[in-house]
C-alpha cells in the first residue's frame, strides 16, 4: 500500500479509521440487530447484506424490515424511506462549505457514505480543525460503513440459524443510547445544551400531534434556526465607503 498513498495520507487514514471507533462500537450491535431482523422477515443473507451496502441508513433499514413484513407496497416502501432521509439534504447543505478541496469521486463518495453519526464525528472535527483532510474523513466513513455491513453479515447469518430476541439482550437500545452519546460530543456549552433540549421537546410534540416522520424534520428546522439567530451570527450591513 505504500507504493501508492504518500505517508501523510497513510496517516490521515490511520486517524480516521481511530476516530470511527465510537461509531463502530454502535454500529456492531446495531448493525447486528437488524441483521436478525431481516433474517426473520424472511431476507436472505445477500439480501440483508445489499441493504446494508447500497442504503446504509439504519432507521430507514429498519423501517423498511418492517414494511416489508406486512407486504407493504415498492412505492409506498420507497416514499416512507425517501421522507425518512429526508434529514439527509440539512446534512449535506451543512458539510459542503467544506468539500471544496475534495475531487468529485471523492465527494461523491463521502455524500453516499454519510450518515447521522459520521456528520456528528465531522462537525466536531472540522470545527477544530484549519481545513478538512479528505482522505481521514473518507476513512472514518468507510470504516463506520464496513463495520455496519459486517455486523449485518453476522446477524443475518445467525438470525436465520437460531431464535433471537433482540430485546432480550437490550439491542433494540443500542440506537438511541449511540446517539444521546454522539449528542454529548456536541454539546459544549449552556446554547448548546438549550437548542438540544428545544428540538427534543419540538420533535415529541410534533410526533404527538400527528407529524409522523416529518415531526424530526420540522423540529430539527425549527432548532436549527433559533440556535443561528441565538448564536447572532446575523450582522447589519455596513454601508460602503465613498
Amino acid at each position: 500500500m505504500a507504493a501508492f498513498i504518500n505517508r501523510e495520507t497513510a496517516l490521515a487514514i490511520r486517524r480516521g479509521a481511530a476516530g470511527a471507533a465510537p461509531i463502530v462500537m454502535g454500529y456492531i450491535p446495531i448493525g447486528f440487530a437488524f441483521g436478525v431482523l431481516a433474517a426473520e422477515a424472511g431476507i436472505d443473507l445477500v439480501g440483508a447484506a445489499a441493504m446494508s451496502v447500497f442504503v446504509f441508513a439504519g432507521s430507514a433499514q429498519f423501517i423498511a424490515i418492517g414494511l416489508m413484513a406486512s407486504g407493504c407496497s415498492i412505492a409506498a416502501l420507497g416514499m416512507t424511506v425517501f421522507l425518512v432521509n429526508l434529514r439527509h439534504l440539512l446534512m449535506s447543505a451543512a458539510l459542503a462549505p467544506y468539500l471544496g478541496r475534495f475531487k468529485r469521486w471523492q465527494q461523491v463518495l463521502f455524500c453516499f457514505e454519510l450518515t447521522d453519526e459520521s456528520f456528528a464525528v465531522h462537525s466536531a472535527d472540522l470545527r477544530t480543525r484549519a481545513a478538512p483532510v479528505p482522505a481521514r474523513m473518507i476513512a472514518l466513513n468507510l470504516c463506520a460503513h464496513i463495520s455496519w455491513t459486517g455486523s449485518t453479515l453476522a446477524g443475518a447469518w445467525i438470525g436465520s440459524r437460531l431464535r433471537f430476541d433482540t430485546a432480550l439482550f437490550g439491542l433494540d437500545y443500542a440506537l438511541p443510547a449511540m446517539f444521546i452519546a454522539l449528542l454529548i460530543f456536541q454539546v459544549e456549552n449552556r446554547r448548546h445544551a438549550a437548542i438540544a433540549l428545544l428540538s427534543g421537546a419540538l420533535s415529541v410534540i410534533f410526533y404527538l400531534a400527528g407529524a409522523g416522520q416529518w415531526a424530526l424534520i420540522m423540529a430539527t428546522l425549527m432548532a436549527a434556526t433559533a440556535g443561528y439567530f441565538s448564536e447572532g451570527k446575523i450582522k447589519p450591513r455596513m454601508p460602503r465607503d465613498s
